[in-house]
């Protein structure tokens, strides 16, 4: 009786127990629990990458070029790619979807160029890495580490790798992975916003044309609906817009339009400021040999100072600067032109702890000047984004500037200035410039109601409006614009159009998806000296130690087998 109902009793703990496995696996299966337990959550996703995924109407299809024989450091993108996209489904659904391409896989040469050629009239950058093939030698691959989002009609590529040439092959890679959820995301934004919201150029005032910002305006139209305003009438004109760029005024501003400008930015509206202090003329320098330094006064010194800064009268010369072309043949002969340091084209260095500036290319100037924070008004946050290095000194105007200096060997001990601001931005409540000085022409025309102090809202100011300024080339074919930051000499691209349109997105985009900049990973390097040094050591630990204690078990198993055998 008692093993009947023992075996009873087994038969019901089996069955629980499958039920229980049953109902678990069920629970598993339709419910997602997710723990990120990493120090810097690199898995989890932010609210606002979530908002954005949530919202999605349709499909996202995207194609990453991350496939094929890889070397090993994008190998760890390529999974870090893999995770963000998971990651993406689980919230998305099927509204993501994606596929890994190998672009190299062809082994016909002409079709592997044709999608190269492909590839890069879609906006993927391609480069160069080397990597070790099977036989141990070093061979060339061309990767395209980037991605092409599609949805419904609309395209945009990514390219995943950032390319800062001050940083390591490694730091660089790092960066990049640290980049990927704002670099998707933001891309999804872009093709999937229904409401564009709207930018205004002003012009009047001698500003940069549609030449000069011819780049950076296609850029940014790929997300804003552009206009160029000029505001000399209507109180209210700029109302539609959300935010305004004020690109290098080389003419007074008039006290209506300043007005103008001033309860825009009461109302909440944003801007970008690029105001010189300072004017030098580059065609009499090219021509000349020389050109004065002298005071560029646009009647904005008062404006910009009730908001809290000061752009001061001087110029900055660093020894991290840019070069120029410089005849160096004998007077009389060919013109020979060789690249020089042109210690008043600062590089400046972008700021770290902002997500506008993290992770930036040096920001290319010319003639840029100090800017100092000023009042003390407690709203106001203020935060350097651009600065200048270690090793720079400024100089005061009126300055005579000439083409000879760059003959002259620069004296460290006299660039003892360093850290100078070149471009600020603020945030929260400022007070109207025109409190106690309003008159009834500023005011005349449509219904208006003066403001005294703003809505919470943000401007930023730049001392160098060549920072937003693109070389244009003029040819019998047309008008040959550069793209912004690319320095025709040395061949590089600096980080001036990604500094404007992360300092645009920053005033105008308010899901803070641009805060994702700020995320970091900690990046756990190898010491590549100490893998050169043992090599060898680890090389016999990882093959002769596992042999050893395998010979060494198996000795063990058959002596005790004897033994008990034996006796």
């Amino acid at each position: 009786m008692m093993k009947k109902n023992s075996k009873t009793q087994n038969i019901i703990q089996l069955i629980s127990a499958l039920a229980i496995i049953l109902i678990i696996n069920y629970i598993s299966s339709n419910a997602s629990f997710r723990l990120d337990l990493t120090a810097d959550k690199r898995y989890t996703l932010s609210d606002a990458t979530q908002e954005i995924l949530d919202s999605l109407d349709d499909m996202v299809y995207i194609e990453i070029y991350l496939d094929g024989e890889i070397p090993i450091g994008f190998q760890r993108m390529q999974k870090s790619v893999h995770e963000l996209m998971d990651e993406f489904r689980i919230v998305a659904g099927s509204n993501i979807q994606f596929q890994f391409i190998n672009p190299s896989e062809s082994n016909d040469e002409s079709a592997r160029n044709a999608i190269y050629q492909d590839l890069y009239e879609r906006g993927l950058d391609p480069t160069n890495v080397k990597d070790r093939d099977k036989e141990g030698g070093v061979a060339e691959k061309i990767l395209f580490p980037g991605a092409i989002l599609t949805y419904k009609d609309k395209e945009s590529p990514i390219n995943l790798l950032m390319n800062n040439p001050g940083l390591s092959a490694e730091v660089n890679l790092n960066n990049s992975i640290q980049t990927l959820e704002y670099e998707f995301v933001d891309a999804i934004r872009k093709i999937t916003t229904k409401q564009r919201k709207r930018i205004a150029f002003i012009e009047g005032q001698g500003e940069l044309d549609e030449f000069y910002t011819g780049d950076i305006t296609r850029a940014l139209n790929e997300y804003y609906d552009i206009d160029r305003v000029t505001i000399k009438d209507y109180v209210n004109i700029l109302d539609p817009y959300d935010a305004v760029i004020v690109a290098g005024p080389t003419q007074e501003y008039s006290e209506k339009s300043k007005f103008i400008l001033d309860q825009f930015i009461m109302k909440g509206g944003k801007v970008l400021w690029f105001v010189e202090s300072v004017s030098v003329s580059m065609d009499s320098l090219s021509t000349g040999g020389m050109s004065f330094a002298l005071m560029n006064d646009v009647n904005l010194s008062d404006q910009l100072f009730r908001y809290g800064v000061r752009i001061n009268p001087n110029i900055i010369q660093d020894i991290q600067c840019a070069v120029i072309p410089v005849n160096t043949s004998i007077s009389g002969s060919q013109p020979k032109f060789a690249p020089a340091p042109w210690l008043y084209f600062p590089l400046l260095n972008p700021s770290d702890n902002n997500p506008i500036t993290k992770g930036l290319n040096m920001i290319k100037t010319e003639f840029p000047s100090v800017i100092d924070t000023v009042g003390n008004n407690s709203t106001i946050k203020k935060s350097v984004l651009l600065s200048s290095s270690f090793s720079s000194k400024i100089l005061n105007i009126p300055l005579l500037i000439s083409l000879r200096e760059v003959s002259e060997q620069p004296d460290p001990a006299t660039f003892i200035m360093p850290d100078n601001p070149i471009a600020v931005a603020l945030e929260g409540k400022f007070k109207s410039v025109f409190i106690n000085r309003l008159t009834e022409k500023y005011s005349t025309g449509i219904e208006f109601d003066f403001q005294e102090e703003s809505n919470p809202t943000k401007m930023i100011i730049v001392s160098d409006a060549d920072i937003i300024k693109n070389d244009v080339r003029r040819r019998a074919d047309g008008v040959f614009i550069s793209p912004l930051g690319y320095d025709r000499y040395t061949k590089q691209t600096y980080g001036n159009k990604e500094f404007v349109m992360n300092a645009v997105h920053y005033l105008i985009d308010e899901s803070g998806i641009l805060n994702l900049r700020s995320r970091e990973f900690k990046l756990r390097l190898l010491d590549k000296s100490r893998i050169v040094d043992q090599r060898i050591r680890w090389q016999v630990i990882n093959t002769i130690l596992p042999l050893l204690f395998i010979m060494i078990f198996a000795f063990l198993m058959a002596f005790l087998r004897k033994r008990k055998y034996t006796s």
